[in-house]
């Protein structure tokens, strides 16, 4: 779907990210600790935004460290590559 990246502001097609990746949801932790809504919150962003994210940071880490849109945009690493992002076409 066509629509506004939430990381980059670009127009793109847009990718789901689940905000506590779907490789974790079947660990006990996760499964004690969090609803089934809260596992499958997520954010629309961009392919070069979402291959970013993973290619920066482990799932456990995102699962751990940003788990809300906030966390996420709040990171240096992130945000550097998101302005990376915004600039190209």
């Amino acid at each position: 779907m066509m629509g506004k990246c939430v990381l980059c502001e670009r127009q793109a097609l847009l990718t789901f990210h689940h905000l506590i990746p779907r490789k974790l949801h079947r660990r006990n932790h996760y499964r004690k600790n969090y609803s089934r809504e809260e596992l499958n919150r997520g954010i629309s962003v961009c392919r070069k935004c979402h291959n970013g994210i993973h290619d920066i940071y482990d799932e456990v880490s995102l699962s751990r460290n940003f788990s809300t849109l906030e966390a996420l945009r709040n990171d240096r690493a992130i945000a550097r590559h998101v302005r990376w992002v915004a600039k190209q076409k």
